[in-house]
């Protein structure tokens, strides 16, 4: 037995070397300073000879194309490391009570989703469908992060299958736009599906059906590092009273009848000018105000008239246009919430969905939107002084080019996405502060964070949108502007 476990792990050696030396990753390398070493595991040496053998094969495709395309191959491979130390410093940590508490056990896959989904970012680069292949596939491994039945995720067999199945759209361009012209970018992409279907798929279904394998009960935690809090056998030690809820919170929905608390925020505002008559407040014309009565005015333009002032010029964010139509409130093939052209709804609300659907919000002005449950990924997109409030995402959170939005995350959500948005609103729980935030073309973003103290304040910071950019030890270093009240 020992024998073939030694001969097992000589030859996963020799294949994760022939990949690092072609440039696979570097990531593939030794595992992180874990106290029991990964080759003691058979599950693990198996994942190591997938990895090694699934991922060579696309790399060796990559390094034939070149540019983005190795660039976001590399990216996967560290991935696929980077879940692999998780499933090897789990058996060593206590199973998470929940996906709040596994936050920062997760947060290094999360970072390299982070940074394979930044390269599709901003203007469309070359080779795209090849990087959102990869950037919508690698959400798959988020399998590692199944705790049970009742976490809100699918299995891990079942999860792996339905995120692929987001990244195969893209794949499957690739396939069509390179079918008849290099059979690189074609082995490229079969690589990547074979990758994860059937070959993660199969591995998880043999080694890890219900999930990753925890230690024992009593272990160190796997939830993010924090002050210790006593536990509740140490009645001398009390627990700090939870924080209040906000003084003014980002939503109030007329969602809740029982509620006999006067609305707030922005609720509060639109009902304020709704309530009001139209004509209140407007003086009566009389017959001797009227245009044609008046012996000042003449029907002749003079030529010494000043010229109208030009328009003030509007926000880029602002300023695009398109066409309404009527409005939807609908999920599509069972996969797919539609929210489109709402006007004055504050009232909106998703209650069954679950983390295999996604939601896409269109076109919406002064209006609200709640999502009671866990989603895959929300975009807003084209929205004006929309408002939506939402518990957890497994994916990815995006405001595209909006203009005065208002986005609160009760939950848990790793990235949060903002592009070409002019006026952006963002409250964070305290179970998504590890959150990735990405900004780009977007101005007056400001975050609120809770304070940490009993009385439950928010705390604002602005995300910087001037930057300095100076030649330095040939290159370019980038720095926000600071700006100091001196």
């Amino acid at each position: 037995m020992e024998a073939a476990l030694v001969e097992r792990l000589e030859a996963a050696v020799a294949r994760l070397e022939a990949a690092v030396a072609s440039g696979a990753s570097l990531a593939l390398a030794a595992p992180r300073d874990l106290d029991v070493p990964a080759a003691a595991d058979p599950v693990i040496v198996a994942y190591d000879e997938f990895v090694a053998e699934a991922v060579g094969r696309l790399n060796t495709a990559a390094e034939k194309i070149g540019g983005k395309v190795l660039d976001a191959t590399k990216v996967l491979a560290e991935a696929f490391a980077v879940a692999k130390d998780l499933l090897v410093q789990a058996k060593q940590l206590q199973k998470p009570a929940s996906m709040a508490d596994a936050q920062g056990f997760l947060k290094p896959l999360g970072d390299v989703i982070a940074k394979a989904t930044a390269m599709t970012e901003g203007r469309r680069p070359d080779y795209f469908n090849h990087l959102k292949s990869v950037a919508d596939s690698l959400p798959a491994l988020a399998w590692v992060a199944f705790l049970g039945k009742d976490c809100g995720m699918s299995f891990p067999t079942a999860h792996v299958e339905e995120s692929w199945q987001m990244a195969e759209f893209y794949n499957n361009k690739v396939l069509v736009e390179y079918r008849n012209k290099d059979p690189d970018h074609v082995e490229w992409a079969k690589a990547l599906k074979d990758l994860y279907v059937p070959g993660l798929r199969d591995f998880v279904k043999k080694h890890y059906p219900l999930g990753p394998v925890w230690g024992p009960v009593g272990g160190a935690t796997a939830s993010q590092p924090k002050a210790a809090a006593p536990t509740p056998k140490e009645p001398a030690a009390k627990a700090p009273p939870p924080p209040a809820p906000p003084s003014a919170p980002l939503f109030t929905t007329e969602k809740s009848p029982k509620s006999s608390r006067p609305k707030e925020g922005m609720s509060a505002v639109f009902q304020e000018i709704s309530s009001k008559p139209v004509t209140a407040g407007l003086r009566k014309v009389t017959d001797d105000m009227k245009s044609k009565n008046r012996t000042d005015r003449s029907g002749v333009v003079s030529s010494t008239a000043a010229a109208p002032a030009a328009p003030e010029k509007t926000s880029r964010a602002g300023s695009f246009s398109f066409k309404s139509g009527p409005p939807k409130l609908e999920l599509q093939m069972g996969r797919k919430w539609v929210v489109e052209n709402q006007v004055g709804k504050k009232t909106l609300a998703i209650d069954d969905c679950d983390s295999r659907q996604s939601i896409y919000v269109y076109g919406c002005k002064d209006s609200v939107l709640q999502v009671n449950g866990k989603v895959n990924n929300i975009t807003v997109d084209k929205c004006t002084k929309f408002g939506i409030v939402f518990k957890d995402v497994v994916a990815a959170f995006e405001v595209v080019n909006c203009n005065g939005v208002e986005v609160q995350c009760q939950g848990t959500a790793p990235t949060i996405s903002i592009d070409n948005t002019s006026g952006c609103q963002l409250y964070l729980s305290k179970d998504s502060l590890g959150a990735s935030i990405t900004s780009a073309k977007s101005s007056e973003i400001n975050v609120m964070v809770p304070s940490g103290a009993t009385d439950g304040d928010w705390v604002e910071h602005a995300l910087p949108q001037q930057y300095i950019h100076s030649f330095k030890d040939g290159q370019f270093i980038t720095s926000p502007v600071s700006h100091s009240g001196a």
